[in-house]
């Protein structure tokens, strides 16, 4: 079966610049005219230089994949990447420069907050002009105008012109009329960040709903959870190229690595948390050392198989006596989210009696549930749990290594955390 998308060698180029009047456009077209004539006459140009270089840009350059019936693809990349343009070819609102892309169904888009909508009619026209412009016909639109409605909870607002509407509410009725054409494929940009979490939910799980019944979903978002949740495949653009294309969390960290790339780090197991560059200007330096250690209380080198025990020492200073005090460790993934929180609130007999100056804790974890990839630590000192003495992002970078951790011969990749588990047949 062919694949339901194929682009091959796609690329856009765009004018730069904006001409802004006719008589401008016409005396530009003019000159060109005679510039190109002289060139012809005189041989060309001498310096070899694309004459259109300095006043255009490749939006995409050589773009090339296939999905087939079911894909549920997330585009990602920075601003500027080509995501928007890659949709708008994809949705047929412009053309390719160069190469072509192939469609095998019907396609329905939510780009851009509002489009295809008059903003002197109703809601209640809108759906039905909106839903012929996406290839609705009349009895399809009238079959289904009930679920559009209450999809997008606008009942009190269907006789309202949608100039007044909010953006969230544009959101709301665009989403709802591209989501009930069944297409075979669905194409949406960002326009859902606009919409309040409740909808943005509904959303997600509308889209989800789109990829179990076998259609194709092309999603851009910079929402990190997301991409992960509803996607199983991945693509990163970079500057109108694809540059990574494979499966969703692969893709995700190849993303996040070209955005930050991982900077020099000291392997030794121990940290100078004094002058950390981690801290914030608010705390003053009570947070001193942190060590890390393997299970046999060998120094750490940075890297630790999936479920090995792991050991860390935190050396902190108490400016006033206090019973009431709290260490914490944040296992922080890369991409901001606290995957564990180890804390010494946390330990039942964790009354260690009052304190005050250099004090030293130990932190032993009998074995760590992290699944492969970078993890970084951050050092945190609370006083009563509520007051934050003391806190440093990034003290630590830790890699835990694929390791056999089920001893079945398949490494652990799915979600976050491993954990030991039984399986029986009844």
């Amino acid at each position: 079966m062919p694949p339901i998308i194929e682009a091959a060698h796609l690329s856009k180029r765009f004018q730069l610049g904006a001409v802004r009047s006719q008589e401008d456009s016409i005396r530009a077209f003019l000159l060109n005219g005679v510039k190109s004539a002289w060139e012809a006459l005189s041989g060309g140009r001498r310096d070899g230089a694309d004459a259109s270089s300095a006043t255009s840009m490749w939006a995409l350059r050589d773009v090339n994949f296939s999905f087939e019936a079911g894909d549920v693809v997330g585009i990602i990349g920075a601003n500027g990447a080509g995501k928007s343009t890659l949709l708008k070819i994809l949705s047929r609102i412009t053309d390719p420069s160069e190469g072509y892309i192939r469609l095998g169904g019907r396609v329905a888009s939510l780009l851009e907050v509002g489009t295809g909508f008059h903003p002197e009619l109703t809601g209640r026209e809108n759906i039905f002009m909106n839903g012929v412009m996406l290839g609705m016909t009349k009895a399809e639109i009238q079959h289904k105008f009930d679920e559009i409605v209450a999809f997008s909870e606008l009942e009190r607002f269907l006789d309202t012109p949608v100039k007044h509407y909010s953006s969230g509410m544009y959101v709301r009725l665009g989403f709802a009329v591209a989501a009930h054409l069944d297409p075979e494929i669905l194409v949406v940009d960002e326009a859902l960040a606009v919409g309040d979490m409740a909808f943005q939910k509904k959303c997600l799980g509308k889209m989800g709903e789109f990829g179990e019944s076998g259609r194709t979903i092309l999603f851009v978002s910079h929402s990190i959870p997301a991409i992960l949740n509803l996607c199983k495949k991945g693509l990163v653009l970079e500057q109108g190229r694809v540059v990574f294309e494979g499966n969703s969390k692969n893709a995700v960290e190849d993303y996040v690595r070209r955005l930050s790339p991982p900077e020099p780090v000291d392997v030794t197991h121990a940290v100078d948390l004094s002058n950390a560059p981690g801290r914030r200007p608010k705390y003053r330096p009570w947070l001193r050392k942190l060590e890390v250690f393997a299970g046999n209380g060998e120094p750490l080198s940075g890297e630790i198989a999936i479920g090995a025990p792991l050991r860390l020492r935190v050396e902190f200073e108490l400016p006033h006596a206090t019973a009431k005090f709290d260490v914490r460790l944040n296992f922080v993934d890369q991409y901001g989210q606290v995957i564990f929180a180890a804390r010494s609130s946390y330990e039942r007999q964790h009354d260690w009696g009052e304190r005050c100056g250099m004090q030293r804790i130990l932190c032993e974890i009998p074995d760590l549930p992290l699944t492969p990839g970078e993890h970084r630590i951050g050092v945190g000192l609370l006083h009563d749990e509520n007051l934050v003495l003391d806190y440093v992002d990034d003290a630590y970078r830790l890699h835990i290594a694929e390791s056999d951790f089920y001893g079945t011969g398949q490494i652990p990749s799915l979600g976050f955390v491993v954990h030991r588990q039984r399986w029986q047949m009844e």
